[in-house]
């Protein structure tokens, strides 16, 4: 996976633009209302949402497999540290986390990985903490297209297989959490060959106990 995501940002740069996803906004709001103060973000890439929440005043760690990816990453006001390693080898530090926010990435992971990245998102998440979780839904246009290779993953592109989530499927992987919302949202996304189009996410907020 590293290669893969080291040719994707290697040949596209800043893929996804500055602007942070809608749900990001969201979680935002979940995170103020629980009196966050310090994010975890697996997945980071090259930390546009690390510097989303770090300009909201949250103090933020990121974690992100493409070297590239954290070469093309700038921090805004010294609120973000950014570990170059796998999102499987946390933790990267002794640090408790308030939140954290897991945006498109657990989708790309097969079933015993996907139970292992959420324990250890939980494991670094203090008493009472936050997650927020975005993934690809069963609803996606890509869903089905490419070799299968689990139940409900697809190799869509070479080199990254993809789980597609139902509802059912999503709360079983937070079966041992306080399980507060779930939901779609329509994410635009305009980038590379694919132009502008929407991604219908599913979003899944829970309280570690």
């Amino acid at each position: 996976m590293q290669n893969y995501w080291n040719r994707r940002f290697s040949n596209e740069g800043r893929i996804w633009g500055d602007s942070p996803s809608r749900t990001a906004l969201q979680a935002r709001e979940l995170f103020r209302l629980s009196g966050v103060q310090k994010i975890l973000i697996p997945g980071a890439g090259y930390g546009r949402h690390c510097d989303f929440f770090a300009a909201e005043g949250f103090v933020v760690h990121g974690v992100e497999i493409s070297d590239v990816a954290v070469g093309l990453a700038a921090h805004p006001g010294g609120r973000v540290v950014l570990y170059r390693g796998s999102v499987l080898d946390m933790p990267f530090s002794g640090d408790t986390y308030d939140a954290v926010y897991c945006f498109n990435l657990l989708h790309f992971f097969r079933a015993a990985d996907r139970r292992t990245l959420v324990d250890k998102c939980a494991d670094q998440l203090r008493s009472g903490g936050i997650l927020f979780f975005t993934v690809f839904s069963e609803k996606e246009p890509t869903y089905g297209k490419g070799e299968k290779v689990e139940e409900g993953t697809f190799e869509s592109k070479p080199g990254r297989p993809t789980h597609f989530f139902t509802e059912a499927d999503l709360k079983s992987h937070f079966a041992d959490f306080d399980i507060l919302e779930t939901g779609i949202t329509e994410d635009l996304e305009c980038h590379g060959d694919e132009g502008p189009h929407t991604h219908l996410l599913r979003t899944i907020t829970a309280r570690k106990g």
